[in-house]
């Protein structure tokens, strides 16, 4: 992935790298045996289901400042900086052209290890996420050094698509869909829940396929030979299906929240080959 016209801008940017509070409990909570990279890993906190997998971090406590990490992953931090600010420049434009709508921006977080976010506080092992009471996607860069050698998914696209995907659940969000899956929640069993949340997760893969292929139409970046493959290896790798054969052997798939491997990565592919967005493709049904 080539940048051509890249947006270094930090005016929604956020630098928390190296703060942690001294005192602070861990992230808990029954996981079904399955550890929480594996059910927050990247792409993957559903907004409605934030609270549920994050909150168990105290907001209390001092907090303190390592100054060795304040700058840790500096490269990784740029690299998806641009992302994010090219992400903001693609919905803006569509947003106008297609919906005749403002698009309103949200905040990139970098952290470091734990973070407190308006859904709660959060560990690493959460994986990336976005937080749509604040409006905030939140990411410890080290995120990408797991994807790339625990999840065996290298790449600059790789990278790009985690970021993309998480400002989808703001396109989401902005669309109402996030409201709407929450009112759900409170009405359907658990498993009728699940695949509401799979609906909500390929949504956002489209989204992150929608964003690489208007950011090149767009001459913002330019996709080279390669590139749609290591995105596409990502998806992947984060399939429900593929992290519970990890986890535990075999796959339980009443239990899914994300999708599988094959449905991610159509997902992606689907909205990078059409770049199509009117909203309509976002449906929850």
């Amino acid at each position: 992935m080539k940048w051509l016209n890249p947006n270094r801008s930090t005016s929604n940017f956020e630098d928390r790298r190296g703060r942690g509070r001294r005192r602070g409990a861990l992230l808990g909570g029954g996981i079904g045996g399955i550890v929480v990279i594996v059910l927050g890993l990247f792409l993957g906190i559903n907004p409605s289901q934030l609270n549920n997998v994050i909150g168990g971090i105290e907001g209390t406590g001092e907090e303190v400042v390592d100054p060795a990490r304040q700058h840790e992953n500096e490269e990784l931090k740029d690299f998806t900086l641009l992302v994010f600010n090219s992400c903001n420049d693609v919905w803006r434009t569509l947003f106008r052209e297609n919906l005749s709508q403002d698009y309103r921006m949200p905040t990139l977080v970098a952290f470091t290890d734990e973070v407190q976010s308006a859904c709660g506080g959060a560990t690493a092992q959460v994986g990336p996420f976005y937080c749509p009471a604040d409006e905030k996607v939140y990411i410890d860069m080290n995120f990408f050094h797991e994807l790339a050698q625990r999840f065996k998914a290298p790449g600059d696209l790789a990278m790009a698509y985690v970021t993309a995907h998480e400002v989808g659940h703001h396109v989401q969000n902005l669309l109402g869909l996030s409201e709407t899956l929450n009112e759900m929640r409170r009405k359907l069993s658990e498993t009728e829940f699940n695949r509401y949340s799979v609906q909500m997760e390929l949504n956002a893969d489209y989204l992150a396929g929608v964003w690489a292929h208007q950011a090149q139409h767009l001459g913002i970046i330019a996709i080279e030979p390669g590139d749609v493959e290591e995105a596409l290896r990502a998806a992947e790798a984060i399939g429900d299906d593929t992290l519970q054969k990890q986890a535990r052997g075999y796959a339980v798939p009443e239990t899914f929240t994300h999708g599988t491997s094959r449905q991610r990565m159509e997902a992606f592919l689907s909205g990078f080959e059409t770049g199509r967005f009117t909203g309509r493709e976002l449906t929850l049904r």
